[in-house]
């Protein structure tokens, strides 16, 4: 038999290699033509084995294995088969299966020993027939330990318990791939009998516990009651943390990227990153710092570089809101495109790092999307150690059946089959033989990998809670249960490596250097500047650009783009619109809305910038307009016209994302903060799904540089425009972004021609300026016959924040000015036309923030004499742009001008299902407008 066939693979993993192979041949055959024939157990190993297919004849494979693994007793020339030993040592090895399996379950994991665990009978070797009497019985089990064939049940009872039930419980049986189990099982199984950690580092264990108490002592005696999220109970957090950044420098990390909530953040900025603790206490007293509105003191972020071993590697902690786990996709975002920036293909040179609480990490439903983009094509960034600091409580809930539905809080990481390293805060060696085995998996396989420190809490939610209101028993055990520091000193001194006076003089060593105000810690480096230079972008300004292109190098560049093999044959559908754009780049038919915005981003590719563009279903285009992606009908290859400009352009990338806002709106963020000279933008296949992604735009998008001086110039393309789709597919919510927009923090723009995409993209990179920029997308224009532009348009223009009257009205005729932004101009021209009216003039607003005063002002001058202003919007009364820009819109108007509202009526729903309905709404707003 193959070893790698069904049966030929289990029996590899679970060491049968010992065993009477004919005996378990003969149950094998006899399993295959009638199950209920063997034994229970036998019947269980067997139905969990994939089926074999007629062509793999079975049996003979079976017995070919057999006959060439079998170790023969051989009497006068002959085989002897004891079916009875060969079925006892199989119930042994079902044992030592079943400990690989469920150990973890009986593993010593709760430093409070008050952790109820579900039962596992199959971990007794009484559950398999074994009685004590059987204890001193030799089996031949292939070497599982002590590197011997032979092993008494007594010895490997003792083995396998120290093995799968330490303070380390391994779960990775669930894991498919085979290399990847049968690597962690060696890892964990290997570890018997070994001494794993010298002196010198038992020594740095001990100082990295003392350093991470020693700050929260400190805290609580200088700052009392004051917040801040002690990490009392998890100190082993600091040590895990170390241990990774050591480890990784070791295999071939050169920078790490962390993301976390609050809890412990002001331990791992001091004891890890190395800001100065006299900086931290500035914070405590109040006193401020920097430009901007601010942020507390544990949302606060930090860049340093940490001396290993093996060279500098460069951390970076991101900045982090209240809101709990939305941080890590932004961490993987900034990782991804720090991967890109220096070519990392491979992903082994930037290192993810998530750090989630045990009731947010099941709780949280950003985790399961971030968790579902880790291994697709557009998000992954070779894998992410994930650490949960368990403490087994969430603010005030302690009791699982309230804070999950599963056994542990990490179960959440079988979706994507990564191992899950539960391990005991208590002992500081086993969470240092974790972090190690962490950072070789993801190195080895570029997969995720959790670690669920199991620790506990020992204040309330904040320094000012009283926890055992809710939590007695619990906080009564806490009271009495000595530090991680304190446990682990003691086993030192007990086991002779030091005595109690060296563990003394670390505390006061630590706390003379709190004391002084400087680094704290030995590793910390003065980081040298980034590979990209944020400085030229932090002007507080709207600088002007130079928006003109070489009219040829456009023209060769619009041709190129509608370049593709002749051997790559398209859907007729989309050869068509290629055809069409041949003749746009030919000059012979003006530019639609996709030619346009394809020829913004060749432009920025033939000067060198780079591109990411992300969204459901981004690279064709919801609405059918970009196909920047181009499907082969044949065999469904791809060609991208983008990516064959010319051999030094800038690197582009579209992708199809999964089926998620949040975490995709998220990591893009995450990525645009991490490089400046990259034009990322998200594309909603409605402007309404980014509804679902609010808290990346309250506490991210729209702030972060107020709070955090992280600047950002992600794009956020936002379908919008009311055509009777009912009431989720017709508004993009603009009212929610202009609520938003103060302190020139981000761009709110509407821009409805082709021509004004296509500027308004290319302002956004060339600009000194990285800024957000949210653009109210159309849908219906996207092939409206008005909404076009002529290729002098777009070389020759420059983005218009206001477009006057466009018609050739008599200004001294026009009675009524109509202000209006987006699709509602074109059924307000279509009307006017249709009617011949001259007296009512139409000005579009195609930036609603930064409001464009100078401009406004400019297109209403030739309307002075005019008394009769309307804003007429698609949106209801108390949506859209009325209720945050007429103040703006006011202060434009001339003295003696009045404004007033046509639109919809108010209304709790965006917009109404019905098309009659919609339509008679829309004929009489386009009426009142124009009477």
């Amino acid at each position: 038999m193959k070893q790698n066939s069904p049966i030929g693979e289990w029996l590899a993993s679970s060491a049968l290699g010992g065993a009477n192979q004919s005996y378990i041949e003969d149950l094998y055959e006899d399993y295959l033509q009638d199950p209920a024939s063997v034994d229970e157990s036998w019947r269980q190993i067997f139905n969990s084995l994939p089926k074999p297919t007629a062509l793999e004849q079975p049996h003979s494979q079976v017995r070919d294995y057999f006959k060439r693994l079998a170790r023969e007793t051989t009497h006068k020339g002959a085989t002897v088969i004891d079916p009875n030993v060969s079925a006892r040592l199989v119930k042994v090895l079902q044992w030592v299966n079943g400990h690989r399996n469920r150990g973890h379950l009986h593993a010593d994991l709760d430093p409070l020993k008050l952790w109820q665990r579900m039962d596992a009978p199959t971990l007794d070797y009484k559950f398999y027939g074994f009685t004590d009497d059987d204890l001193d019985e030799v089996f031949d089990i292939g070497g599982y330990v002590y590197n011997k064939d032979k092993i008494t049940l007594c010895d490997l009872a003792y083995a396998l318990k120290n093995t799968y039930c330490s303070t380390i419980g391994l779960e990775f049986m669930h894991v498919n791939d085979l290399d990847a189990r049968t690597w962690l099982q060696g890892k964990v199984e290997n570890l018997l009998n070994k001494p794993l950690f010298n002196r010198q580092e038992q020594l740095k264990f001990l100082e990295e516990l003392t350093a991470a108490d020693g700050l929260e002592r400190y805290l609580g005696a200088k700052f009392p009651g004051a917040k801040r999220f002690s990490l009392e109970g998890s100190d082993a957090f600091i040590l895990l943390m170390k241990e990774i950044i050591r480890h990784g420098g070791r295999n071939g990390i050169n920078e790490i990227v962390m993301g976390m909530a609050h809890r412990g953040r002001l331990n791992m900025l001091v004891n890890v990153l190395g800001k100065e603790p006299a900086e931290l206490f500035d914070e405590f007293a109040g006193k401020h710092q920097g430009n901007g509105t601010g942020d507390v003191k544990y949302h606060q972020g930090f860049s340093s570089d940490f001396m290993t071993d093996n060279g500098i590697v460069h951390l970076a902690l991101a900045f982090n809101p209240s809101h709990l786990e939305i941080v890590n996709p932004v961490v993987l975002g900034s990782v991804r495109a720090r991967q890109t920036r220096i070519n990392d293909t491979e992903r082994t040179k930037v290192l993810p790092i998530t750090v989630h609480g045990d009731s947010a990490v099941a709780g949280q439903g950003v985790v399961q999307e971030t968790l579902n983009m880790s291994a697709t094509r557009g998000y992954s960034v070779g894998g992410t150690i994930r650490i949960v600091i368990n403490n087994q409580i969430g603010f005030t809930t302690s009791n699982p059946h309230d804070t999950r539905s599963t056994e542990y809080s990490t179960d959440i990481a079988k979706m994507i089959e990564a191992p899950v390293i539960h391990v005991n805060g208590d002992d500081p060696e086993a969470v240092a033989y974790a972090a190690r085995m962490a950072v070789e998996f993801r190195t080895k396989f570029k997969r995720d990998i959790f670690i669920d420190l199991v620790s506990y809490r020992r204040h309330g939610h904040n320094e000012a809670d009283e926890p055992a209101v809710t939590q007695p028993l619990m906080y009564d055990r806490i009271k009495r249960h000595p530090t991680p520091r304190k446990v682990y000193a003691d086993r030192l001194i007990a086991a002779g490596v030091i005595d109690e006076e060296y563990a003394t003089g670390l505390i006061n060593q630590y706390r003379d250097a709190l004391d002084n105000g400087d680094c704290v810690v030995p590793e910390w480096r003065k980081p040298d500047p980034e590979a990209t230079d944020w400085t030229k972008f932090l002007s507080q300004e709207w600088t002007e650009y130079e928006s003109g292109f070489e009219p040829q190098r456009f023209t060769d560049l619009a041709k190129k783009v509608c370049e593709y093999p002749a051997e790559h044959p398209l859907h007729p559908r989309v050869k068509k619109i290629y055809e069409d754009r041949r003749l746009m780049a030919e000059g012979e038919k003006l530019f639609d809305w996709g030619m346009a915005e394809t020829m913004a981003y060749a432009t920025l590719l033939d000067e060198g910038y780079d591109i990411r563009l992300s969204g459901e279903d981004a690279g064709r285009g919801t609405f059918f307009h970009r196909h920047s992606v181009l499907h082969n009908q044949k065999d469904a290859t791809i060609y991208i016209p983008l990516t064959q400009l010319h051999a030094q352009q800038g690197h582009f990338e579209v992708w199809d994302s999964v089926l998620s806002e949040e975490a995709v709106l998220a990591y893009e963020y995450g990525y645009a903060t991490a490089t400046p000279r990259t034009l990322t933008l998200w594309e909603a296949q409605f402007g309404d799904f980014a509804n679902v992604a609010q808290v990346v735009i309250d506490q991210f998008i729209s702030s972060g540089e107020q709070k955090w001086g992280r600047m950002c110039g992600l794009v956020m393309l936002l379908p919008h425009g009311y055509e009777g789709q009912g009431p989720e597919h017709s508004s993009a919510r603009l009212e929610r972004y202009l609520q938003l927009c103060a302190q020139q923090n981000m761009q709110v723009c509407v821009p409805s021609t082709p021509a004004q995409i296509y500027h308004l993209l290319r302002r956004q990179m060339l600009r000194k300026v990285r800024r957000p920029l949210v653009v109210i997308t159309p849908k219906s224009l996207l092939r409206h016959p008005l909404a076009v532009s002529s290729k002098e348009e777009l070389i020759s223009g420059k983005y218009q924040n206001v477009i006057g009257e466009m018609d050739d009205l008599e200004p001294k005729q026009v009675k009524r000015v109509v202000l209006c932004a987006g699709k509602v101009y074109y059924d307000l021209l279509e009307q006017r036309r249709k009617k011949n009216q001259t007296d009512v003039a139409i000005i579009r607003v195609e930036q609603l923030y930064p409001y464009p005063h100078e401009e406004m002002k400019a297109a209403l001058a030739p309307y002075e004499h005019v008394t009769d202003y309307v804003w007429c919007q698609e949106e209801p009364l108390n949506q859209g742009a009325w209720y945050c820009s007429q103040h703006n819109f006011v202060t434009s108007l001339p003295p003696a001008g009045k404004l007033r509202y046509v639109g919809r009526p108010a209304s709790a729903s965006p917009a109404v299902g019905y098309m009659a309905l919609h339509n008679e709404q829309q004929q009489a707003l386009v009426a009142e407008a124009l009477a």
